[in-house]
């Protein structure tokens, strides 16, 4: 037990980020795709993502709560080193809320403003993400070659997102709009590819350890799966893109799914890179969990809280299937 408590709590931690990351990816993307809408454009996109964002975000208060109680070693290293892009991550999480409400209770006059914070804010909150990803990934070292490597991830990981706010909008939308977010999923399909090659290319350059992982024997060859699924992913969006648009229209749930197994794969990757590290180098799940008595504890409120989230994140996506509506702030 002293043992498997911890892996579980690390488990927990990463499948919560993973869920963040698709889930409250897609409403990022959507914003930061808003300028590309006209005004009718903008209150369906907004309204595609109403009901679901406060669920969305939900996940991301499980991952960094796991990580504060089960690993508080990490958690105050993880957060110190980072602590002016979680700030900045922050506000930008706090310029999208009051923007959303803010759009239309302000008045059409003002209205451009606060899409235009709405903007700000996804696009603030997306390339802070990016940076403390690679930061993570470089063990919070402050050399060079890592600030250079989190400036890459800080401008690449918007592309995975506005690629899901485009297949998520083919989800969602209809007539003209589905067209536009088609289009706009097609322009992203390239950058998110270029994106994670150029991760992927560069990610062993700045670590040796996941260097040693991924690159020698027998290891190399049991990781295949990963990056050729990544690979065969890839080409079955971009032939999807060619069909007709009936037939894209009729499974335009594709796009998304394919995205989802994508950072599934990333994720499945990532675990294996770090693994059994909470830093990288550092300070392994073990060495920084906290006492078993308090995992034990904390560990019923996890079985009670997942359950939760996961029930109310299907009832509300339950009740607001099909496509998006006209938007109402009644």
């Amino acid at each position: 037990m002293d043992t498997l408590l911890p892996l579980l709590f690390f488990i927990i931690m990463g499948l919560s980020v993973l869920a963040y990351g698709i889930l409250d990816g897609y409403d990022l993307g959507i914003g930061m795709l808003l300028p590309l809408g006209n005004e009718a454009d903008k209150d369906r996109m907004i309204a595609s993502i109403g009901p679901f964002w406060d669920a969305n975000e939900t996940w991301i208060v499980l991952g960094v709560g796991t990580l504060l109680i089960a690993f508080p070693e990490a958690h105050g290293r993880i957060l110190t080193a980072l602590y002016l892009p979680v700030s900045l991550m922050l506000i930008g999480l706090v310029m999208r809320g009051v923007a959303f409400d803010l759009r239309v209770k302000a008045g059409p006059n003002k209205k451009q403003r606060w899409n235009r914070v709405f903007f700000a804010g996804s696009l603030l909150t997306s390339t802070t993400q990016g940076w403390m990803v690679g930061a993570y990934v470089t063990g919070l070292q402050t050399g060079m070659l890592s600030t250079l490597f989190s400036a890459l991830i800080a401008l690449l990981l918007p592309a995975f997102y506005v690629f899901l706010g485009s297949a998520w909008l083919m989800i969602k939308t209809e007539d003209a709009l589905f067209d536009k977010a088609a289009r706009w999923g097609r322009r992203a399909l390239l950058p998110m590819a270029g994106a994670l090659l150029l991760i992927s290319i560069a990610t062993p350059l700045v670590s040796d350890t996941i260097a040693a992982r991924w690159f020698t024997l027998p290891n190399a060859v049991g990781l295949t799966p990963i990056p050729l699924t990544c690979v065969l992913v890839f080409v079955a969006i971009a032939g999807f893109f060619t069909r007709t648009p009936k037939t894209v229209y009729r499974y335009s749930w594709v796009p998304f799914t394919g995205a989802a197994i994508i950072g599934l794969m990333a994720a499945i990757g990532l675990f294996y890179s770090l693994y059994p590290y909470v830093v990288i180098d550092e300070l392994t799940i073990w060495e920084t969990a906290s006492a078993t008595s308090s995992l034990e504890f904390v560990l019923v409120g996890i079985v009670i809280t997942i359950p939760a989230i996961i029930g109310y994140s299907i009832y509300v996506y339950r009740i607001f299937s099909g496509k998006a509506t006209d938007l109402d702030y009644g």
